[in-house]
């Protein structure tokens, strides 16, 4: 989608973005002779269910209901939907409007949006990859407990066990106020993960969980080989199996006794905390996280849909089950909570923890005195193995789609099958997660997620909106959508994308800077060189940015200005039968921008 057209053959009574009848034509002709080049979901109900699988992951299951008691409770749901609504709804739409409209990945997207920026679309790329090395570990984890799940004692209720230190374990869940043990999480240090003292001691690999990461490797190539073919049929069951789960496990829990005062504990509002600017902030980046913002993964995605396909209807469905599903894994979660609280005459806020060990040591210790622990222990082991496949398949295929698009005839002639591609991208993925499979794999794990879903995402989301919002611009975000859909966004989207997007991603990223803390694996503090390791991992990513920027000034011809002019300067192509010539000018803000710097 080159821009080809010469200006000089429009009318000056023209050059406006109103669409006459013979540009929807042209539009038309121009998608259907992309939609038969590159391949689209089979249909709508594909695309709708992938992206919800994808934003829907284990961060709803552990971060979102921890963020909540901890942030307020049920007050913590004002600035939780507030940025919804003015940040993870607008956003969505437009990474959904770039990829369907460019049809391309994220790469050459932003390439051609904005020049200057296009660092941007690799580091997405790079940000994906490096979380799909890392994420599926999650899933081996998940296999692990679920074919321990069906034996006929839970193999984490008791204390006599070879790996059970003596003397330091309680078979029951001793609370956060005593030195000892509980037998749950035991058997997540000592027998998942045979845990050694830091970062420094590998201790060799754990090939169990080598096993089970093959696996799950397996598991994601066959569900994907096929591209959105495979993908699209997959996610019929994956992102929709959980909500069963979801439903039955919380109708079961509210019948416990001491569900209610979980229940409480979580909605309860704490409105003082409103006056807290990291709840705020917390909020924000739950919203971003979730959603998958800046992850690349939604443009790829939407790059495989048909060119009029209805995006806004999407984003508010994919929103909305991302926001409601948050809130019901949270009622879910503290019912359960709150029976072991009352099992054990402990204070629900001993109870309670935040990241993997509430569901791989908390919930499993509950999982065990439910009633009929043979059934919910394997579904919800295998709930969380379909939560972590849906978003893993995105991940992947962001890396795919790169490939396909920047190197895609050189590679297939080297390869012959696309098939062999995405094997290709599995296998180095497998090879570069083997460090999270060592007996010190954890701190590896925790190093990793740290740096890049935390440090990295937040500059990289940063420089999106600056790009696609500032200096791409809003009319002409508005102008792809119109071309799409008939119609023009409405005010409530202008207004976010021009103003309040860049806005509250500026005050995240101020907040995330001020308020930094070094990564930590619960009272384990990294040694320097580590800590420098992850700020290597996030420059990976990050160092796109500038890079892409210099190369792109450095390539164009003139003075800097008007270097810095022509690297500002879309390429995209927003043309219909040649009637839009501001297609290679900037937008009034850019222009604004580089005369103010003159």
């Amino acid at each position: 989608m080159e821009v080809g057209a010469d200006n000089s053959k429009m009318p000056s009574d023209e050059r406006d973005y109103a669409l006459r009848p013979s540009d929807f034509k042209a539009i038309a002709e121009r998608s259907a002779e992309a939609e038969a080049q590159r391949p689209t979901w089979s249909g709508r109900l594909d695309f709708i269910l992938a992206s919800v699988g994808y934003a829907v992951g284990l961060g709803n299951v552990w971060r979102f209901p921890y963020l909540c008691y901890s942030s307020g409770g049920g007050a913590f749901m004002i600035p939780y939907l507030t940025m919804v609504i003015l940040c993870g709804i607008p956003l969505l739409y437009m990474e959904f409007a770039i990829g369907q409209y460019s049809r391309l990945g994220p790469v050459h997207a932003f390439a051609k949006i904005c020049p200057l920026f296009k660092g941007v679309g690799l580091a997405t790329v790079v940000i994906s990859f490096v979380f799909s090395t890392y994420y599926n570990v999650l899933m081996s984890w998940a296999l692990f407990y679920l074919f321990n799940s069906f034996k006929a004692v839970l193999p984490w209720t008791s204390c006599n066990n070879t790996w059970n230190a003596v003397g330091n374990c309680s078979s029951g869940f001793p609370g956060n106020n005593t030195h000892l043990q509980s037998a749950s999480q035991q058997f997540f240090d000592h027998r998942l993960l045979e845990k050694t003292s830091g970062i420094e001691e590998a201790g060799g690999l754990r090939w169990e969980l080598f096993g089970y990461l093959f696996i799950s490797w397996v598991i994601v190539y066959l569900c994907i080989f096929k591209g959105v073919k495979s993908t699209g049929k997959v996610v019929y069951f994956t992102a929709v199996f959980p909500y069963f789960i979801l439903f039955a496990l919380l109708i079961n829990n509210v019948q416990l006794p001491g569900a209610k005062n979980g229940i409480l504990y979580f909605v309860t509002p704490v409105w003082s905390k409103l006056f807290e600017v990291k709840v705020w902030v917390n909020a924000a980046a739950q919203v971003f996280n979730s959603i998958g913002i800046a992850f690349g993964s939604m443009v790829s995605m939407a790059s495989y849909n048909k060119f009029n396909n209805n995006i806004l209807r999407d984003v508010l469905i994919v929103s909305f089950t991302n926001s409601f599903t948050s809130i019901l894994a949270g009622f879910v979660i503290f019912s359960a909570i709150g029976y072991m609280a009352h099992v054990h005459n402990l204070p629900v806020d001993n109870i309670a923890t935040d990241g993997p060990g509430l569901v791989f040591v908390v919930y499993p210790e509950v999982l065990s005195t439910m009633p009929v622990f043979q059934l919910w222990a394997p579904l919800f082991f295998f709930m969380l193995l379909c939560l972590g496949l849906d978003s893993q398949f995105a991940t992947v295929e962001v890396a795919i789609t790169f490939i396909k698009d920047e190197f895609g005839p050189t590679v297939l002639r080297f390869l012959k099958r696309e098939e062999l591609l995405t094997l290709a991208v599995c296998m180095v993925c497998f090879i570069l997660g083997l460090p999270h499979v060592t007996k010190g794999g954890i701190y590896v794990f925790q190093l990793m997620d740290h740096y890049t879903a935390v440090v990295s995402l937040v500059f990289l989301a940063f420089f999106e909106v600056v790009a696609v919002c500032w200096i791409f611009g809003v009319p002409r975000i508005s102008l792809m959508i119109e071309r799409m859909q008939g119609k023009t966004p409405n005010i409530y989207f202008r207004l976010c994308w021009l103003l309040l997007c860049p806005v509250l991603v500026l005050v995240i990223l101020i907040s995330s800077i001020a308020q930094y803390t070094p990564a930590h694996y619960g009272k384990y503090k990294y040694p320097l060189w580590a800590e420098w390791l992850g700020w290597g991992v996030s420059l990976v990513s990050i160092v796109w940015i500038p890079l892409g920027a210099i190369q792109e000034i450095y390539n164009n011809k003139g003075s800097f200005l008007q270097r810095l002019k022509t690297a500002m300067t879309s390429t995209i192509d927003l043309d219909a039968e040649d009637s839009l010539p501001e297609k290679q000018n900037l937008n009034p803000a850019s222009e604004t921008l580089i005369t103010s710097v003159a």
